[in-house]
Formats: C-alpha cells, sequence, structure tokens
C-alpha cells in the first residue's frame, strides 16, 4: 500500500491524507478558495479537494434522463424523482459532479460505478442531526483536443452537457461529439461525501494523466500510479474528518 501523510485541508478545517511528499499547489500557483490541490513531484499526477453547492434531486437526476433514450435498461427507480431511492440520487450526483468537468469534445467513461462507502472519522465527529453519504468510483476521461497541460478538476469547469443513469451500469458517456480522434486519456479516482445538513458535497479527485506513461512505454509505471490513486482515495474514507463545521454556517 502507499505511503500517505495526513494533512490539513481550508486552513484546518478539514483533514485527510496525501501521498508522501507531495506538494501544495497553492505555493506554486493561484488556486480556488473552494478548492485544495496537491501535485505529485514526480508525474503529472494531482489530487484535488473541492467543496461544492449540494446539487438538487432534480439536477442529479438529470444526468440520468438526458441520454436514457441510449440506454433502455434503466437503473431501478431512475426514471423519475418521485421514484427514485436515496442511494440512487447519490449515485447520479456523484456523476453529475465528475461530468461537470468535461470540455467540449470530452468523454466520460465510467470504470467502476459510484460504491457507498462509510467515512469513518466524518461520520464519528459530525453534529448531532447529520446525515452523511459517501460514494468511490473511477471514471475515465478521453479528449480530443490538448488540455494544455490541465486536468480534470484543477481549473474552471466546461460546460455540462450530458450523463445517462447507464453509467451505473458501466456505459460510455459523451460531451459534445468531435471530428477528432481521442488523443490523451486522464483516470480519476474519486471520493463524494455528501453533507445533508449543511446543503454541501465534498470531492476529492485524484487524477492520473496517461500521456506521459503512454510517451515513454511505461505501462508499468501507469499501473503503479493506479494503485497509488486507489490507496489514497481508500484513505481517506477511513482518515478524512471536518474539524470545524461553522465552515458551512
Amino acid at each position: 500500500m502507499v505511503q500517505v501523510q495526513e494533512q490539513d485541508f481550508f486552513g484546518g478545517a478539514m483533514r485527510g491524507v496525501v501521498p508522501q511528499r507531495w506538494l501544495d499547489a497553492s505555493d506554486v500557483r493561484e488556486i480556488p478558495d473552494h478548492q485544495e490541490v496537491w501535485l505529485s513531484p514526480e508525474t503529472l499526477s494531482t489530487q484535488i479537494v473541492e467543496i461544492n453547492q449540494r446539487v438538487s434531486k432534480e439536477e442529479a437526476l438529470s444526468t440520468f434522463s438526458t441520454l436514457s433514450h441510449q440506454q433502455p435498461a434503466l437503473a431501478a427507480g431512475s426514471g423519475s424523482a418521485a421514484h427514485a431511492t436515496a442511494e440512487t440520487v447519490d449515485q447520479a450526483a456523484a456523476l453529475y459532479h465528475l461530468h461537470d468537468l468535461c470540455d467540449e469534445g470530452d468523454a466520460l467513461q465510467i470504470v467502476t460505478p459510484p460504491q457507498r462507502v462509510t467515512p469513518t472519522r466524518l461520520v464519528a465527529a459530525a453534529p448531532s442531526g447529520s446525515t452523511i453519504s459517501a460514494y468511490k468510483g473511477v471514471v475515465t476521461y478521453i479528449t480530443a483536443t490538448k488540455r494544455g497541460g490541465s486536468v480534470p478538476g484543477a481549473s474552471d469547469h466546461g460546460t455540462v452537457s450530458s450523463v445517462s443513469d447507464s453509467a451505473v451500469a458501466g456505459a460510455t458517456l459523451s460531451g459534445e461529439t468531435s471530428d477528432l480522434p481521442p488523443t490523451t486519456k486522464v483516470t480519476c479516482h474519486y471520493l463524494l461525501m455528501r453533507l445533508g445538513a449543511q446543503e454541501t458535497d465534498l470531492v476529492v479527485f485524484f487524477n492520473v494523466p496517461h500521456e506521459e506513461f503512454d510517451k515513454s512505454g511505461n505501462p508499468r509505471g501507469l499501473s503503479k500510479e493506479e494503485a497509488i490513486a486507489e490507496d489514497t482515495i481508500s484513505a481517506l474514507v477511513e482518515k478524512f474528518e471536518i474539524r470545524d463545521w461553522e465552515l458551512f454556517v
């Protein structure tokens, strides 16, 4: 398992982990107030912690209905807001945040559908009356044009186009189509933590660009980097905590 170190986020209001020796991006460039960005000292991988407004039920489920005509075998209860289960809504919210990172011409492929997890420390220290749900998974972003060195989540988001509930079954989802063939790929391991009473969605993205490994013919290096991402997200499930809940007041 990769070695991680515990790390304060947002001035100590939150605490989690990053891989050992990773660098705080705010030391080298300006980072939006709602983000924490950490950089690998050896590769182009990044870890991003992001505070978002909680996605509404209707917004989340729109990710299912938009492309439902392309996937007749819908997940149970996903067809309407009236019949959707809480877990279906949460899964859709995870996909909403992920697809929100797509730029024009990008495609989003679900590698591991959103899986429910229990964030141990987060739940243990939550104020009375809090409702917390959390999901982790893996997606791949494929882009037909260069991002100019950026990775999903590290800059302003592109336009949200469409996401389908078929993603729960592992389908491929696309933004607007492009005549250009895909040229770059980024794997994103993620953790979504939904804070009901605080009307907040916390998302951690661990991005692994493939290009540097592909160019050097180093599939073993890519596999190692993917393992680092997976282990870090798993460690965050256990160790992520909020120390100052007044941040959300």
